[in-house]
């Protein structure tokens, strides 16, 4: 009653785009001078909103593509290269980095949208959703889901300690790793969107 192999891909896929080891200088930036509590419940709440964006593409996502005329290959080439700028975006450094609001709460926008619920994340649950045509496979997808959703709340929350831990170093590391990894996965999303057109054709 669960594939390993179905969620262990949406949970790596999902990892590399959410980056979490990459998302815990930029949270400390936004949440700096705050308390710890406000920091913890920032940290739920932007968990909360990414989960919300991505359930209601995930559940909605075959809905939406027929409203638009959109097919699944064009779908997947077009999340091909959004994952390729995430990836280029990982390996050169995020330049862009959000700043401090003390008048708005960023655990909304930007933390949870778009920064952990963007487009790259939105897309590989749209197409993974799709192709889930058993219970099996729903159950391993909504569990990937959930569970980079779980581990995103974990460093979160306990992000000061992680920082102190690995370091500045230690997470360029990680986020370059990162990269690296999405870069492939949006590279082969791209060749596979191709061979369907081809094929179709």
């Amino acid at each position: 009653m669960f594939d390993v192999a179905v969620f262990g891909s949406l949970f790596l896929t999902l990892f590399v785009i959410m980056d979490p080891p990459g998302i815990t200088p930029i949270f400390l930036a936004l949440t700096a001078g705050r308390p710890g509590r406000t920091q913890k419940r920032m940290a739920f709440q932007a968990v909360c909103v990414a989960g919300g964006v991505i359930t209601v593409f995930g559940l909605l996502g075959h809905q939406i593509l027929d409203y638009l005329h959109v097919s699944v290959p064009a779908l997947m080439i077009a999340g091909g290269l959004l994952l390729l700028l995430i990836a280029l975006d990982l390996l050169t450094g995020k330049t862009d980095e959000p700043k401090q609001t003390k008048d708005v709460n960023v655990a909304l926008v930007p933390l949870g949208m778009p920064l952990l619920a963007g487009p790259g994340a939105i897309v590989s649950v749209i197409l993974a959703v799709q192709k889930a045509d058993s219970v099996t496979t729903q159950v391993s997808v909504w569990s990937a889901i959930l569970a980079i959703h779980v581990v995103l709340w974990l460093v979160m929350r306990y992000s000061l300690l992680i920082i102190r831990v690995i370091k500045d170093g230690g997470v360029v590391l990680v986020t370059r790793l990162a990269g690296m990894m999405l870069s492939a996965i949006a590279v082969q999303q791209i060749i596979n969107g191709i061979t369907q057109v081809v094929r179709g054709g």
